[in-house]
Order: structure tokens, then sequence, then C-alpha cells
């Protein structure tokens, strides 16, 4: 090679280098240059997620932007359905997932238990609090509060509950005010509602009672939290039990006839679980992927474009885990990602949890 030649590639070499430390993230490692390049040579990501791809796409964009070259491959999905098919698809060892996210924290941890997940230390692992990480396999990414929702403009002053004992007693003293209006998660057709059903049970010991007075009120399951949400809206239902508050205080903000309470006496925080598949095809762009979700940059635009309010302490929002944490104080309870989750999906005892659910509201529409 002539020194012409060797010149040529040294200007090459030494520009493909800066541009590769120019996309390693302020404070991180310099180190991080290999992984960026080996994603790089990836050139592809997978995701499987249950969060919409509406509200994801920021993300994504932003992730693409950081990373140019590293296409996202984005499969929205719901929660039962994505934990099937990576279970199906790792069985007979065909092209899946490299990242899972998911608000179903129980499938999600039942796979990362039984050994689907890859180790990773993320860099902003220190970011996060501690029952937010399980090993460095699963992250939680979010801080959604488990809320109750009301029509405004239908209820007013004493008819709005502001603990689980207020809904209990409202359905107890106003039987036919509330009779067929009241909505909740059917537990049968959504996986989040059964996780969010059995994290209430444990939470609290009046749960039972309030679940047969939800019976006795002939309470409206639904499948998704849309469902509610219009019922709720358009004053056919008042009040809403039990429903994930990021998409409740999405649709509170655009619509004015519906609000949102979160329950003084306690308020269960739900976190989307996210994990590197063991089988990943692209394990560097999936590292790249969970350092920027979790990234203080990746938690803002969750929190501001997403409506999924941040698990980090140091983002500002309304409703991100250090407003929530001034307001509400020792009355959250995040579900930890660990062995709690798995609790209810030993078979046994779910067989007997829906049972009970069952008799309990065998008078729901």
């Amino acid at each position: 090679m002539n020194r012409l030649m060797r010149r040529i590639f040294l200007a090459l070499a030494l520009v493909a280098c800066g541009a590769l430390e120019a996309q390693v993230p302020p404070g991180y490692p310099s180190s991080y240059a290999e992984t960026v390049a080996a994603a790089r040579e990836e050139g592809r990501l997978v995701v499987h997620s249950t969060t919409d791809l509406s509200a994801a796409a920021p993300l994504v964009h932003a992730f693409e932007a950081a990373y140019p070259g590293i296409k996202v491959e984005y499969v929205e999905m719901d929660s039962a359905v994505l934990n099937r098919r990576f279970s199906v698809e790792s069985a007979s060892n065909a092209s899946s997932a490299d990242v899972l996210w998911s608000s179903a924290m129980d499938l999600q941890f039942k796979l990362v238990n039984d050994g689907f997940a890859q180790a990773y230390r993320s860099v902003e692992a220190s970011t996060l609090p501690e029952w937010a990480n399980w090993r460095n396999e699963a992250y939680g990414t979010t801080f959604e509060p488990v809320v109750f929702v009301y029509n405004e403009r239908q209820l007013q002053g004493d008819e709005i509950p502001q603990t689980h004992a207020d809904f209990a007693r409202l359905l107890r003293d106003k039987p036919e005010r509330f009779k067929a209006r009241v909505t909740t998660y059917d537990i049968q057709k959504s996986a989040v509602g059964f996780l969010l059903a059995t994290q209430d049970s444990r939470a609290s010991p009046a749960f039972w009672a309030l679940v047969k007075r939800l019976g006795a009120s002939n309470v409206r399951l639904e499948g998704n939290t849309a469902a509610m949400m219009e019922a709720i809206g358009t004053g056919r239902v008042l009040l809403g039990y039990n429903v994930i508050g990021s998409y409740a205080i999405a649709r509170a903000a655009m619509d004015p006839s519906i609000a949102v309470v979160l329950p003084k006496d306690y308020t269960l925080v739900l976190s989307r679980v996210m994990f590197i598949a063991r089988s990943a095809r692209h394990p560097n762009a999936a590292k790249l992927w969970v350092d920027f979700l979790l990234s203080q940059r990746g938690q803002t635009l969750l929190a501001t474009k997403a409506g999924l309010p941040s698990v980090r302490q140091d983002v500002a929002g309304e409703y991100t885990a250090a407003a929530m944490s001034k307001t509400l104080g020792a009355s959250l309870r995040p579900i930890g990602v660990g062995p709690g989750l798995l609790v209810f999906l030993d078979r046994a005892k779910q067989e007997e949890f829906r049972k009970q659910w069952n008799d309990a509201t065998a008078g729901a529409k």
C-alpha cells in the first residue's frame, strides 16, 4: 500500500472513530463507543411492546436520530399475545424480539425468572429506585399510578371517593345511584387487570369486601382502558376503579368530563418492565435502547410525549415519580420488579383468585 492510500485509510478511520465518539452520550465511559460500533454493525433492533406505537413514536425517532444506521422495528401487541408469541418463538429458536417491554409486570418477570433474559447493567442503572431493577435483567421504566376515574359533570363533593374505603362506602350507601354505573378491568380478559387486582388484594385486607360491593352494583367489566374511559366520558358510567393512571390522565387532559383521583390511603404504582432477550439477534442495539429509554432524555420523552410518568427522580412533570412522591409520600405503593410478581401466577393460586373474583362479581355486566 503506497503512502497516499495509507493516509486515506487513516483519515477514514479517524472520521469513523470521531463519529462514534460523538454518539457516546455525555458522562458515558469512552468504551461505550465499542457498543455503539457493534450496534451500528448490527443495523437493526426489534422491540415488542404493549405501549401504543403512537405514544412510543417520539422515543423511536429520537433513538434513530441519536444512532444513525440502526433501524428500529417496533411491534405493538397486547400483553397476552406478546408473552405467548415470545414463548413460542423462543421454544422453536425462531427469530424473535431483542427487547420486550410490557405493562404486564408479572408475565414479564416470569419470562425473566424462567431464564429468557440476559443480564446487562445499564449505564443508567444507578439512577433507578432499587425496586425497579432486578439483578440487571429486568428494569421498571415508568411510574404509573393506579387511580379512580369519575365523570366530573355528574359527581361532586362527597360522591368523589378519595380512598378505597370511600369507594366501598359510596357503593354501600347509594346502591341505586351507582348500579351498573361503575367499571373496572375484566381480569379474565386483561392481564394488566389481573395484575392490579392481585396486587390490590395484597395491599388491603378490605379488598374482597370492596369487590363484593362492585359485584352487588352490577359493575361493568371491560377488557381495556379505552372502553372504560369512553363509558365514563359519555356519562353511561360514573366511576372507574383501579384504572392505569397514565391512560386516564391523558384522556382527562382531552376530555373535560373526565377527572382522576390518586387514592390518599394507598396508590399502587405500575411500572412497564423491559428486558433484553437472551436470544437477541441484535444485543448491542438492545443495550443502546435500554440505556436510552432509562436516560434522562428518554425518560423526559416518555413523560412529555408519551404521557408515561418517569421513574427517575430527576425528571420534572406533574405526574412523575418526583412530583407524586412530594404529594403522596408514603401512600405510594410501587409494585416491585421481583419474585413477588410470581405469587399469583402459581396455577392453584391463580385459579383460586379467579374463582373468588367470579363469585364476588357474579352480578357484573
